[in-house]
């Protein structure tokens, strides 16, 4: 990286000058250089007015610059140095060499976004300096426009503050982003199939790898088990949920991620298919001879003969019992099974995977079959417990440790539908899924993309079928223990998370997913481990490395779980969340306490405690932020939460300054 340098004419900022940062405009214009992508989002920091930068130079590369992106020519220094050339500007601001400092100045393209709040925040801070040498000449004058000066002043002051500039807030009903999948925290042959289908179908990453997982699990989940210290075991089967708008080829992603899975049951299903017509046959001849005998001896006169004939064919009866037809293999059912169903599945198979691109199982758990939901078998798959249902044969074995896989891609209405299924949040089962909620990609698909490599796609295949049949073949399900450094890494995860579970911390209204946090991100490792691991040496330790990886995964969903709750929260707190927006406008209150709000608004919160969704759910959109004010006493109770109120929410649409004509 090279050492920012100063424009050519600029002088050496000086206490007394203007707010700037001659090194934040040079990264920003260096990182677009770099790679235009990054653009937009630095436009959305900077604002639309090129007067943002302080040195005029960089603000005539800067136009330049955005006049070559929008024509789709990519701004690199020898580009941009004929085009500033064209117009008469490149000696202007410093020649060649200095767009080449510039190109230099940024380490990566995406520190750009962070340099141009910067960028930003110096302007604002200019404005305001600005502003404070209007009001004084404005006190002396009195033909200045008061009014609108200060409409001005207060406006800029609302925006900026002494600290942190505060992004603005995300409409309500809309959400904000949220962070991408971390592909390369999945092994290398999975990584590349992910991004590769993910380019191909012009979709988020977020689904290829969400997908991938539930393939990892369908092949793992109940064949082996963590152990991350003594006493605590966790299985490796995951629940996985994929929600996107229709038109976002959720089906052609499913299926470039499972179809091995479905592939390798086939083949498995043909191999068995042999050995379960001998077994058949002979069954059958067994119970046919059996059938002979007892109809000889219905038919004897003789009573000795008869009763030897009945002993014969009991022998027979017996030896047909004896003989075990083995079930058709199974790894997967589709996403239509009845819970009644997939009970029995379980029973035979242990271990079974729900995959289906829609969300009719959602449905069928919501009750679509049945006067009332039935949970159990979705809850008991999960963890592993065993198995009760009443209306399954008495002959079935329900086995003692069932591993349910889900994996599903729906719509967000099928989600909001689920939530108000009785008992889907009380006992738990919403807390057993893992979400993911990519944003759509509609619109900005290329239109020209190249297929996923036949290499690509083959050693995603050839992984994948290697890791079933190891652990297919296993006679029983084998526990794998985590390294000691591994376990701290564990340790180290609980001591974060466990604060975040108080009634004033940001999974406190998720506790119940949260809560399930540490295991998920254990079972996460496990599938990493194995899957790093297909060609053998699965059975060592489970590495620190590999909790780190989980722990990256574990981050990305609990970003969107905290999303696909607030999204199956909305329809009620919305409105409640509006009208305190309104009280704030109205009263334009800067900061309030939940109390505050109930003697305001009794009819809407009757009680403090009635505040919470709402003002979790402004919060979470950046209306408002919470202050929690440290207890005077070692003994006492904890003060009351305050809320500070976004500046936006305290300017009216008068006050904001009209630009002046030019």
């Amino acid at each position: 990286m090279s050492t920012p340098q100063h424009a050519p004419g600029d002088n050496v900022i000086l206490m007394t000058e203007a707010p700037n940062s001659v090194e934040a405009e040079q990264i920003v214009l260096g990182a677009v250089m770099l790679d235009a992508a990054v653009l937009p989002e630095i436009e959305e920091e900077l604002g639309q007015d090129p007067a943002v930068f302080y040195r005029p130079v960089h603000e005539t590369i800067w136009r330049a610059i955005v006049e070559l992106v929008a024509g789709g020519i990519p701004p690199n220094p020898v580009v941009l140095a004929n085009t500033l050339a064209k117009s008469g500007d490149l000696q202007r601001v410093g020649g060649a060499s200095y767009l080449h400092t510039l190109y230099g100045a940024a380490p990566t393209a995406a520190t750009g976004q962070h340099y141009a709040r910067i960028v930003r925040e110096h302007a604002d801070r200019r404005q305001i300096a600005g502003l404070g040498t209007r009001l004084i000449q404005a006190a002396r004058d009195s033909g200045e426009d008061h009014d609108e000066l200060l409409a001005a002043a207060r406006h800029a002051l609302a925006r900026t503050t002494v600290e942190e500039r505060w992004p603005a807030p995300t409409p309500l009903g809309e959400q904000g982003p949220l962070p991408a999948f971390p592909v390369d925290a999945l092994p290398a042959w999975v990584a590349e199939h992910v991004a590769a289908v993910a380019e191909f179908t012009q979709t988020p990453a977020d689904m290829a790898a969400t997908m991938a997982l539930a393939a990892l699990s369908t092949a793992a989940g109940g064949r082996v088990h963590v152990q991350i210290r003594d006493g605590w075991v966790e299985q490796t089967n995951l629940y996985l949920v994929v929600a996107m708008p229709p038109a976002s080829r959720k089906s052609d992603v499913f299926a470039a991620m499972t179809r091995p899975i479905y592939d390798i049951e086939a083949a498995m299903q043909e191999d068995a298919r042999p050995s379960i017509i001998e077994a058949e046959v002979a069954k059958e001849a067994a119970e046919a001879r059996a059938e002979s005998i007892l109809a000889k001896a219905r038919k004897a006169d003789d009573s000795t003969a008869a009763t030897s004939l009945v002993a014969e064919a009991a022998g027979l009866r017996m030896e047909a019992e004896s003989i075990a037809v083995p079930p058709k293999p199974r790894l997967t059912t589709s996403g239509d099974v009845t819970p009644e169903t997939l009970t029995k599945l379980l029973s035979t198979h242990g271990r079974l995977g729900v995959l289906s691109p829609e969300g009719d199982l959602f449905d069928i758990i919501a009750g679509r079959y049945s006067s009332r939901p039935n949970l159990g078998v979705f809850l008991q798959g999960h963890k592993g417990e065993r198995l009760q249902a009443e209306r399954i044969t008495r002959e079935a074995d329900l086995g003692e440790k069932p591993a349910l896989t889900i994996g599903i891609t729906l719509q967000p209405p099928v989600l909001m539908d689920l939530a108000q299924t009785p008992g889907a949040r009380g006992r738990g089962l919403l807390a057993r899924f893992l979400f993911s909620l990519p944003a759509s990609t509609l619109g900005y698909r290329k239109i020209v993309v190249p297929p996923v490599p036949e290499k690509t796609s083959r050693a995603y295949e050839s992984h994948l079928t290697a890791l079933v049949h190891t652990l297919t073949d296993l006679p029983e399900p084998v526990t794998i223990k985590c390294s000691g450094s591994a376990d701290q890494a564990v340790i180290k995860l609980q001591e974060d998370i466990e604060p975040k579970l108080r009634p004033e911390g940001p999974l406190a209204h998720i506790d119940d997913w949260a809560g399930k946090y540490v295991g998920a991100v254990a079972r996460i490792a496990g599938l990493l481990h194995l899957a790093d691991r297909t060609t053998g040496r699965w059975g060592e330790p489970v590495e620190a490395t590999t909790i780190e990886r989980a722990i990256a995964i574990g981050e990305y969903y609990t970003a969107h779980a905290l999303a696909a709750f607030g999204l199956m929260e909305t329809d009620v707190n919305t409105e409640k969340a509006q009208q305190v927006l309104d009280w704030i406008r109205r009263t334009k209150v800067t900061s309030f306490k939940a109390h505050e709000l109930v003697t305001a608004r009794r009819r809407t919160f009757p009680a403090v405690r009635s505040t919470a969704p709402a003002l979790r759910l402004l919060e979470e959109h950046g209306y408002v932020r919470s202050v929690q004010a440290e207890r005077s006493e070692s003994r006492g109770r904890r003060p009351a939460a305050m809320y500070r109120a976004h500046p936006s929410l305290l300017v009216s649409d008068s006050a904001t300054p009209r630009p002046k004509a030019t």
